[in-house]
């Protein structure tokens, strides 16, 4: 019997040959990039630096596109967002020391959203490799120890050999679900060497499946099929396994009522008479979910906003289907799943049996008007304004990208993303300065549509540098900033706790000149001519900013 790794393709005579004969001047850099082409990456993200310089000149010998950021963060944030938009590893080239360490948050970000981000950096001459104190420039102790506790996998190579086996390796844990960073490291005096190895050609990194177990299934099926009020919680993890098309016709089959959670939005129809929407940090949809005699979790850990902040209570048997292990079970107690969402949700609807319940639209439609009524209750007409005016003037397939603001956690709850995988923010890892470069990266990865970014005016300083990323690729982007002279939500955090703000006030420049001083068109809005400017500015190729003097206010919290 030959099974199929027992099978060796051989060489063409030319394969020996080019093999043999391997074109000259080229260095470590050169097996870098060689071996993410033939990986299959057509466009890299990054930032160069000293002892990064063999990866950059080698990319003037490929055929990689190169999308240079102005800070490593901002690099890191734009290739999650091409990774999240395209489902590859998006690849993203690093220096050592500072260069390495200022991409940490973005990284975090990544590895909190799901999100795949193959991160390259030098790393000082060999001989410095070990800990001693050498007195290189950007000499870190142990580097990758930076990364051991935010990456997938860290990998250092030392040779030339090891470059196209390492990041091999790196590219299919990134792209194992559940999807995310992972970090490779290479010597400068390696990158820099000149190589006499074979030209790296096609690489197979294809990752295993996650694949659910059969009697797990079985059981999840049968307490699903004979549920008297099943609910199901629609997480990240089906929108980044491509698995909305699934949950769909299970909860159609179940007549199971379903909300999303903010890294789920998209994952089931807004509008849909089973859709319990968003709004988890409202009591009233806790109290439903806590109801449900079966509650069927795909692809979410339960975490702090996805309980509504831990108030979260389940009554009811639950179902945890999750590709992280560490997610399982974390939260509470579950018959857990541990699988890809997609394959998982597949196997269910193999094995369910039809449901009906004609009651469920009803029950659903019951919360919905209980959550409207509380908003009604509260002064909010602007705040829900603003967020109707963003999603009238946003084209339906337009990605957007939302950085952590006042605006941004109305949207998680309010905003109707209106196809999979379209509305993204940074409440992963929670950190400033997300929307923009991400917006960016999605720019680079889908050119055919505009891109939104919303900011408030204190994460919009994380990026300004970017409008020259912006204007010098020409890309599609436009940026939303809502100004509310400083640091809103926590302004209203501590004056609710301490009765006034301490350090959350800002002074900004005048954005509108600031962008038109890097090229970027620039308009001032208000929320009765925002829907206008906005789709102006979404239908005009190319970077535009479009500032909103307001004072937004978030809707009272349910968990206090």
């Amino acid at each position: 019997m030959t099974h199929d790794h027992d099978l060796v393709l051989r060489p063409t005579a030319a394969q020996t040959e080019a093999a043999l004969n391997p074109p000259s001047g080229r260095n470590g850099g050169d097996l870098v990039v060689e071996t993410l082409t033939g990986l299959g990456a057509t466009t890299v993200f990054g930032l160069p630096g000293q002892h990064a310089l063999g990866m950059f000149d080698a990319l003037r010998r490929s055929s990689l596109r190169y999308v240079g950021l102005r800070v490593e963060n901002n690099a890191g944030f734009a290739a999650d967002a091409y990774g999240r938009i395209t489902g590859e590893a998006a690849p993203l080239l690093l220096s050592t020391g500072p260069g390495a360490l200022m991409s940490l948050a973005a990284l975090q970000e990544a590895a909190a959203a799901s999100a795949p981000v193959l991160a390259i950096g030098s790393q000082i001459p060999a001989a410095g490799l070990g800990g001693g104190r050498h007195g290189y420039l950007h000499e870190l102790r142990d580097q990758q120890a930076s990364f051991r506790d935010v990456v997938k996998s860290v990998h250092t190579v030392r040779t030339h050999s090891q470059i196209p086996s390492a990041i091999a390796a790196a590219w299919e844990s990134a792209l194992t679900a559940p999807h995310g960073p992972v970090w490779v490291e290479i010597p400068q005096d390696v990158l820099l060497a000149e190589t006499t190895l074979p030209v790296v050609t096609a690489m197979d990194a294809t990752p295993e499946d996650v694949v659910p177990r059969p009697e797990l299934t079985a059981v999840a099926a049968h307490l699903l099929s004979t549920a008297e009020r099943p609910a199901i919680i629609a997480g990240g993890g089906v929108v980044r396994s491509d698995a909305s098309g699934k949950l769909l016709a299970l909860a159609e089959k179940l007549d199971a009522p379903v909300v999303t959670t903010f890294g789920g939005k998209g994952a089931f129809p807004w509008e849909h008479p089973l859709s319990l929407q968003s709004w988890l940090e409202d009591r009233h949809t806790t109290d439903f979910l806590e109801d449900a005699d079966v509650l069927l979790v795909v692809g979410s850990g339960l975490g702090e906003l996805s309980s509504n902040y831990h108030t979260f209570a389940p009554r009811g048997r639950v179902i945890q289907i999750e590709a992280d292990a560490g997610k399982l079970e974390s939260n509470h107690p579950a018959l857990g799943i541990h699988a890809d969402a997609r394959l998982a949700l597949q196997a269910l609807l193999e094995t369910v049996g039809d449901r009906t319940d004609a009651s469920a639209p009803a029950r659903v439609r019951a919360v919905l008007d209980k959550v409207a009524a509380r908003l009604a209750a509260q002064d909010l007409t602007l705040e829900r304004q603003v967020v109707a005016a963003v999603r009238e003037a946003l084209p339906d397939r337009a990605p957007s990208f939302w950085d952590m603001t006042i605006l941004a956690y109305w949207a998680w709850s309010a905003f109707d993303a209106r196809h999979p995988n379209t509305m993204h923010s940074a409440q992963g890892a929670g950190g400033l300065g997300y929307g923009f470069p991400a917006a960016l990266g999605a720019a680079a990865a889908d050119p055919t549509t505009p891109v939104l970014a919303v900011s408030g005016d204190g994460g919009a300083m994380y990026s300004i540098a970017e409008l020259a990323t912006a204007k010098q690729y020409g890309l599609d982007v436009t940026w939303l900033i809502v100004d509310d002279g400083g640091y809103g939500i926590l302004r209203e955090y501590m004056t609710e706790a301490f009765g006034e703000a301490t350090g959350t006030e800002l002074a900004r420049p005048d954005f509108v000149a600031l962008a038109e001083s890097f090229g970027v068109p620039a308009v001032r809005t208000t929320p009765e001519a925002l829907t206008t400017d906005l789709a102006k500015s979404l239908a005009t190729p190319g970077p535009s900013v479009v500032v909103l003097p307001a004072l937004l206010r978030m809707f009272e919290p349910t968990h206090l």
